[in-house]
């Protein structure tokens, strides 16, 4: 397509004449051909992942510096684990409220929207991505797998929670493990592993897998550094050579035993090991001769693209998720360090940023909504919508008008549902009221967001826009006089 609109395109240039006719069309054809390369053209996604096991620690007032929120570029998408209190008591009273480091991560990064969350016993998973990209985060869903005594109270921190989304249309799957402690667990620790990856599945039909996706592995996977002793691993430390103790980090050990580990990347051990320290210290806890090891650790995997049968084998760890011509994705990790600043915990956290680069399946909202005229408390207001592609809908999918800066798709101020009677044609423009008794008062940016209860996520956002301070509001007192004029 793009080469027939080239094509055109020089066509036109040596036809073109005096005429008006030929220019614009040779214009148009320019217009075409510059869209479809534009749409063809891989974009980069920016994605900043903390791996962190806290313990029974509280979260420090501020966790900026550690999510790095003045860097640039800036980053698209936030996936954060926190391993905290697994005991049964903290676990029923967080079924209540949300624990302390869900609201510490929520306020600090709310303003950019928030996708999902998934509680396991001790382990927590929280995703959060630009309002930009929301409509475009779709099909979310999440599981866990529980390993341990029976699965549960005895070792209810052990196992692995995942959530995975489609990100414009590819895979991604962010799966979160907490494995087998202890040094001589190292083959329980990958067997582990494999029964969370047999046993987790989606309700997709073309990607029910955990392996049918883009994987980032993530967590405390508790492997330990063999064979050395204390000393000479605190000296190795100490002096920087970091490199002499990678050949017996049990990962990397396991890594060249085992086929299916083989297909994971992990960016070079290049920072300290992060476990165990004394709290609120960078110094070792080597108590019970127990020794540093890098316990936390982040990986990806790049789903090997189907060959055919006489196809060399070799070729598929290497293939991106789709066939070159089609939707390709490139995972580039461009820091893999631990923050050692932060010392609520015996372990620190560590951090990894990575580059996605993908050509979008799609660029286009599945629904457009819009606030329609002035808005503010004193009349009904009017919101519009209208479905640009063939989805899921249902009369149960709903509108929410949203402060700038939510935290969550539950976090509205005031909803309307969608047209009750039938379901609307692609195209159609639909009109809703919006009661004035449930327009806030006060004034301020504001979006509205209209969320699919099937796919369980907000697929569009309005424009910003600004609800006007009403005249309720002066009379009250909760806004000078003379705010937007009024008297």
């Amino acid at each position: 397509m793009l080469r027939q609109r080239v094509s055109q395109l020089l066509t036109c240039i040596e036809d073109m004449s005096s005429d008006d006719e030929a220019s614009e069309e040779m214009s148009r054809s320019l217009d075409e051909a510059f869209q479809l390369c534009s749409r063809f053209m891989p974009t980069d996604t920016f994605l900043y992942m903390v791996t962190w096991n806290v313990g029974t620690a509280e979260p420090p007032e501020d966790v900026s510096s550690l999510l790095q929120l003045d860097n640039q570029p800036q980053s698209d998408i936030y996936v954060i684990l926190q391993e905290v209190n697994a005991t049964p008591i903290r676990f029923i009273s967080d079924l209540i409220a949300e624990d302390s480091w869900s609201h510490v991560f929520m306020d600090t990064l709310g303003p950019r929207g928030f996708v999902t969350s998934v509680r396991m016993q001790g382990l927590l998973l929280l995703v959060f991505a630009k309002h930009v990209h929301l409509p475009f985060i779709r099909n979310v869903q999440s599981t866990y797998t529980r390993t341990g005594i029976f699965g549960y109270w005895f070792q209810g921190n052990k196992g692995g929670v995942s959530v995975r989304f489609s990100l414009y249309g590819h895979m991604v799957c962010f799966l979160n493990c907490h494995l087998a402690a202890h040094m001589n667990y190292a083959l329980q620790r990958v067997d582990e592993f494999e029964y969370i990856l047999d046993t987790q599945d989606f309700d997709i039909t073309d990607t029910p897998h955990v392996l049918d996706h883009v994987v980032f592995w993530f967590g405390d996977l508790n492997f330990r550094i063999a064979d050395h002793g204390l000393h000479f691993l605190r000296s190795s430390i100490e002096g920087g050579r970091l490199n002499l103790l990678w050949s017996k980090d049990q990962l990397t050990m396991m890594k060249k035993k085992e086929a299916f580990l083989q297909e994971f990347e992990e960016g070079q051990l290049n920072f300290q090991p992060t476990y165990k320290f004394k709290r609120n210290s960078d110094t070792y806890d080597t108590g019970k001769k127990r020794k540093p090891a890098w316990t936390d650790r982040v990986l990806w995997r790049i789903k090997p693209r189907s060959l055919p049968p006489e196809e060399d084998d070799e070729r598929a760890s290497t293939s991106t998720d789709e066939g070159p011509d089609e939707f390709p994705i490139l995972v580039t990790q461009d820091r893999y360090s631990c923050d050692m600043s932060y010392g609520v915990s015996d372990h620190k956290p560590v951090i990894a940023t990575f580059n996605i680069e993908l050509r979008k399946h799609f660029d286009t909202p599945l629904v457009h909504v819009c606030a329609e005229g002035m808005w503010s408390a004193d009349q009904d207001a009017v919101m519009t919508y209208t479905v640009q592609e063939d989805f899921m809908s249902s009369t149960w999918d709903w509108i929410g008008l949203f402060k700038v800066g939510f935290k969550s798709a539950m976090d509205y101020e005031t909803f309307v549902w969608v047209r009750e009677n039938e379901l609307p044609e692609v195209d159609e423009l639909i009109q809703l009221p919006v009661d004035k008794d449930t327009i806030p008062l006060l004034g301020g940016q504001y979006v509205l967001g209209y969320y699919s209860t099937n796919m369980q996520t907000i697929v569009g956002l309005s424009e910003t826009f600004q609800i006007l301070e009403s005249k309720r509001a002066v009379m009250e007192g909760l806004v000078p006089e003379n705010a937007n004029g009024l008297k």
